[in-house]
């Protein structure tokens, strides 16, 4: 096989496995990536309207990677909306991802919702895109569930919830603690500070 074959198969590999991520900003950075390899691989071949495809597709591509970057930390973008603790929405968001709430919180306990002190939702336009529950100690917030659903877990939207929104000094709260259990914690990339096996954010 010549390294022109390998090129191009690998180039066709790669949008496939695109194709593959559910995390839309993953999707596109690998779909614009195996776009640019693709249309130089048809460049070396002289296959003109597979050329034209492919750099309208990193066009696209490259489009929208800017316009989510901008929406990434866009506090009009997300909004976060405070729901009853036994409010049928939670509970049917937290039935429908209760599998990938077990990865990243597996000491979850899905019928101990109603038993939390607040419940948030993080919404993109009319798209839910993840479930807050806190316990309040004073004025410390106890993270007790943060949960982004699989499309949008590159966006961190739960910094919406802990700044942005201004919902939780409007509880009078000052502090956060995150949850000690947490698989693939993100809180030091929005402000966090470490604190043993948990993170604490000061508001």
């Amino acid at each position: 096989m010549s390294w022109l074959d390998i090129l191009g198969w690998g180039g066709s590999a790669l949008l496939v496995f695109s194709l593959l991520q559910a995390r839309v900003l993953r999707f596109r950075a690998l779909n614009l990536v195996a776009c640019v390899i693709l249309l130089v691989f048809n460049a070396l071949l002289e296959v003109w309207p597979m050329v034209g495809m492919n750099a309208v597709l990193c066009a696209i591509n490259i489009w929208f990677l800017v316009r989510l970057q901008r929406e990434r930390h866009d506090d009009a973008v997300f909004q976060v909306v405070e729901v009853g603790r036994d409010d049928a929405y939670l509970r049917h968001l937290l039935t429908l991802h209760a599998d990938d709430i077990t990865r990243f919180q597996p000491d979850f306990v899905r019928s101990d919702a109603a038993e939390r002190d607040h419940a948030f939702v993080v919404l993109r336009g009319d798209e839910a895109v993840g479930v807050v529950l806190l316990d309040a100690d004073g004025d410390v917030a106890r993270v007790r569930l943060d949960y982004v659903t699989p499309r949008y877990r590159d966006f961190t939207p739960g910094e919406f919830v802990w700044r942005d929104s201004g919902v939780l000094t409007t509880l009078g709260f000052r502090h956060v603690l995150s949850p000690p259990g947490m698989v693939g914690a993100y809180y030091d990339r929005v402000g966090f500070r470490r604190n043993g096996q948990e993170y604490v954010l000061d508001l």
